[in-house]
């Protein structure tokens, strides 16, 4: 079978049509969200030939470390933080198509899949974390978006942030090469990725990761789209089309949230626009009947939920934590839903399932095939998400623990030789597979919430509710040891 991979990056599942079902968003999770509907025709579409998952959490947060889950199919955050893939890392593209740097001809000789990465992801390839390319037979990568060091021509252009700010590259780069909405660079990667697809749609088998940058930041959508959902459109004086990660009442005005809102809306809905690219060439081809495609995200982002605007700042609540997850399947599941608790550790094993090629030992995901067929199959008891160094959520689906360190947060320790680069950790040296990390506080407050009654997670149980918070914690630390975490997770998490 032929596999598709979809990873929209920051994408809120409320945003989703499959999700809030036409409802308007401040009546789906969160009370903070705006009384808009968020049209997502191509999700719906994809949605109606495939299997919605209700319960799916992302894992390691934020982006790469979400990434590195999904190729190596293990939860990165209880070992280490953002980093590139390591020597030993089985990685999900090697494990289709084999060795890299050998000639296509001589892997399809040995009957592997051709793999395929089509991608406007810039923090694949920066410092830090950029080999994450290298695995596959064949890649494309769409330059300009974000921090993306490309075009440096010494002209005046536009740029609503300040010019010190990466972002400043963003909108260079788009001066000088963004003439239509076809340029927008979620549009490039679906077009790229339907090119590919009529190019290559003869091999017997194939696996093409697409990993589209939107509608993370910076949010600068076709004005008539940010009309949707402020009809003032971009004529409100200084805007920025990045945000700060904290309190959003520190930085805007209700008004000024609100235009912030409609920004992130409208990135969503183009998104979803040349989404529909894709499917239309699969109708097309008519792929439909020998392909899987899935569909989720690496996490969603705080929109004024909690008082807040962006990520990492604080528990990864369910705008966060909760994420879009659907596969549309050749013959299993068309338009089911499943409230089995899934995440984006499970995309390795399921989609080497698909593939026909075998899942190596000690991976933390689950192979969903076998839960499109049986509505009651099994997955997990427990999902479990967070960022290295920071607190640790649990969840069964109706409670969701976010259990936070003591308060030295030691011992900590990051496992790996690469080096903190991109979000700084103070790391000793390597020896004996680890470096010893002096990681800072945590702020946050332990929280405990019963989702059932308070999906938006409003309201922090723990203090109120010892006997249920015992039982949490101690499943936590079951999970931990289920897991094979470093066994020093349980004494920073006071679980010892």
């Amino acid at each position: 079978m032929n596999c598709i991979v979809i990873v929209c990056d920051t994408l809120r599942y409320d945003h989703c049509g499959p999700y809030h079902h036409g409802r308007p968003l401040n009546q789906v999770v969160s009370k903070e969200q705006p009384d808009w509907v968020v049209p997502t025709p191509n999700m719906d579409r994809l949605a109606s030939r495939g299997t919605v998952f209700d319960q799916a959490w992302c894992g390691s947060t934020p982006c790469m470390p979400a990434r590195r889950d999904i190729y190596i199919g293990r939860h990165e955050f209880l070992e280490r933080g953002w980093g590139p893939l390591e020597d030993d890392d089985l990685d999900l593209p090697r494990q289709i198509s084999g060795a890299p740097n050998v000639s296509l001809t001589w892997q399809l000789s040995q009957g592997r899949p051709v793999s395929y990465l089509v991608t406007d992801h810039f923090h694949l390839w920066e410092q830090g974390a950029g080999n994450y390319h290298m695995g596959y037979s064949g890649f494309e990568f769409v330059r300009g978006h974000e921090a993306d060091a490309w075009k440096t021509d010494p002209v005046p252009f536009p740029c609503p942030d300040d010019i010190h700010h990466k972002a400043e590259r963003h909108f260079r780069n788009v001066h000088l090469t963004r003439r239509s909405e076809s340029d927008q660079f979620c549009a490039q990667v679906f077009t790229k990725a339907a090119e590919w697809l009529e190019a290559n749609k003869n091999h017997s088998n194939f696996y093409l990761h697409i990993d589209c940058f939107d509608p993370h930041e910076p949010w600068d959508p076709p004005e008539e789209l940010v009309k949707l959902f402020d009809p003032r459109g971009y004529d409100v004086g200084k805007w920025s089309s990045m945000v700060p990660y904290d309190k959003w009442d520190r930085h805007y005005t209700p008004e000024e949230l609100l235009h912030v809102q409609a920004r992130y809306a409208a990135q969503v809905v183009l998104t979803d626009k040349w989404l529909g690219k894709l499917l239309d060439k699969m109708d097309e081809l008519r792929l439909w009947d020998d392909t899987m495609i899935i569909f989720t995200s690496d996490h969603g982002t705080y929109n004024g939920d909690h008082g807040r605007i962006g990520k990492l700042q604080t528990h990864q609540h369910d705008a966060c934590g909760h994420i879009p997850f659907i596969i549309a399947h050749p013959q299993y599941g068309h338009g089911e839903r499943r409230s089995q608790l899934v995440q984006l550790v499970d995309i390795y094993p399921t989609v080497l399932s698909a593939v026909g090629r075998p899942c190596p030992p000690d991976r933390h995901g689950v192979d969903l095939l076998p839960v499109l067929q049986d509505a009651e199959a099994k997955t997990r008891e427990y999902a479990v998400c967070g960022m290295f160094g920071k607190s640790v959520t649990i969840t069964d689906g109706d409670w969701i623990l976010h259990q936070s360190p003591v308060d030295s947060n030691k011992p900590l320790n990051w496992y790996g030789h690469s080096t903190a680069r991109f979000i700084p950790y103070d790391l000793g040296p390597y020896r004996d597979g680890k470096r010893e990390t002096d990681c800072e506080s945590w702020p946050e407050p332990t929280w405990l919430s019963f989702k059932k009654a308070d999906p938006g997670e409003r309201i922090n149980l723990a203090g109120d509710m010892p006997e249920k918070l015992e039982e949490m914690q101690q499943a936590l630390r079951r999970k931990l040891e289920e897991l094979k975490a470093p066994e020093e997770q349980a004494v920073r998490l006071g679980l010892s």
